[in-house]
């Protein structure tokens, strides 16, 4: 059988866009999260100073880019990750995506890929892409029902997904729990912890501090540092896994642009402006959340990230986003688009100007 695409998610929003569009000034986008702020400026001064244009760069990752991560795991998590432990991708979707194949190719004996019912459609999407199984796990108050995944499943598993804090609830999950799950039954753990550095409850947390067997980090520049167009991240973790699959990525060229490592370092190396950030979207989400809040949405503060999680009681996700629409022109996503349990739900992303978000706040409680 011909493999059918599904239609990408945010396809689904032109109805929806196109009635935040009939206010003045037009749509207020906060369906998809990516930065509106400006990144550092020494970031961007790197890159003008690249010294590395001509040469194909390292594909896993110059010592320098490497160093600079290594060093900001030990600043921010506490947490010892030697060189050999740690690697670049091409941005953090592309590693999401391609895992799963690659795991498939090591261990082709199993063909599933478990993942948060609720959750970025990407994890189900890389077991698509590869030809293998989608397994949702049931969430229970934000954490992975581990109990729930049935025994067969777990025997074909190559890996399960973690996101803490999560894309889209907000919630956070007990790392320490899903490393240990992940040990005792021999599958791999892969933590997307892109969100780490808004988290709003307690301090930021990696499974990276409950040991590195069994398990990856996943991260990216895009949200810590507004450099989501640079499209750099990288994985860390299982020394054997990592290895392997600096390999194979090797062979399939994937390689993060020289002048784009030597920028990721020093972005990875400043976290002041991670600190200035932060501030930014804890005004913005307590904005957003108060004006959804008069209008009748329930919407819990988020543990981590910069989304809200609100619900219209006796209405679904399409039917809320298409109401704020029309009377604000804030566009959100149906939380539809992340599983069939978030059906009642959208996700708001306050990644609009400060002044963008006011105007929506206003006409949402006019």
């Amino acid at each position: 059988m011909t493999f059918q695409l599904p239609p990408y998610p945010y396809d689904r929003l032109a109805p929806i866009l196109a009635a935040a569009n009939e206010h003045e000034g037009g749509a207020i986008d906060c369906s998809i999260g990516t930065p509106c702020d400006p990144p550092p400026p020494a970031v961007l001064e790197a890159f003008a100073r690249a010294s590395s244009h001509r040469g194909y760069p390292m594909s896993f990752g110059s010592q320098r880019f490497r160093t600079s991560v290594t060093s900001w795991l030990a600043r921010r998590f506490g947490v010892k990750v030697s060189l050999d432990e740690v690697a670049a991708c091409v941005g953090t979707k592309e590693f999401v995506a391609s895992l799963a194949q690659y795991l498939h190719l090591r261990t082709p004996e199993r063909d599933t890929v478990l993942y948060p019912a609720i959750s970025y459609p990407t994890y189900a999407m890389g077991a698509e892409l590869a030809g293998l199984r989608a397994v949702a796990v049931p969430l229970v108050d934000g954490h992975l029902d581990l109990a729930a995944i049935d025994p067969s499943d777990i025997a074909r598993a190559l890996v399960l997904w973690s996101n803490s804090p999560s894309n889209p609830t907000g919630l956070l999950d007990d790392l320490a729990a899903v490393a240990t799950w992940g040990r005792h039954h021999g599958v791999l753990v892969a933590s997307d912890e892109c969100y780490a550095e808004f988290t709003w409850r307690g301090e930021p947390k990696s499974i990276l501090q409950h040991g590195n067997d069994g398990v990856l980090a996943v991260h990216s520049i895009s949200k810590r540092s507004n450099l989501a167009g640079v499209r750099a991240g990288f994985y860390a973790g299982d020394a054997t896994i990592v290895q392997f699959l600096r390999s194979v990525r090797q062979h399939a060229g994937l390689m993060v642009p020289g002048p784009v490592q030597e920028a990721v370092a020093v972005a990875y190396d400043d976290d002041a402006h991670v600190e200035l950030q932060r501030e930014i979207y804890r005004r913005r989400l307590s904005l957003i959340r108060e004006a959804l809040l008069k209008v009748g949405l329930t919407c819990p503060p988020p543990e981590g990230t910069f989304y809200l999680w609100a619900q219209w009681p006796g209405h679904d996700g399409f039917e809320t986003a298409r109401m704020l629409a029309e009377r604000s022109g804030l566009v959100v996503s149906p939380g539809e688009l992340y599983g069939e349990a978030g059906a009642a739900f959208v996700r708001v992303a306050v990644v609009q100007p400060d002044e963008r978000l006011e105007v929506a706040a206003r006409r949402l409680t006019a």
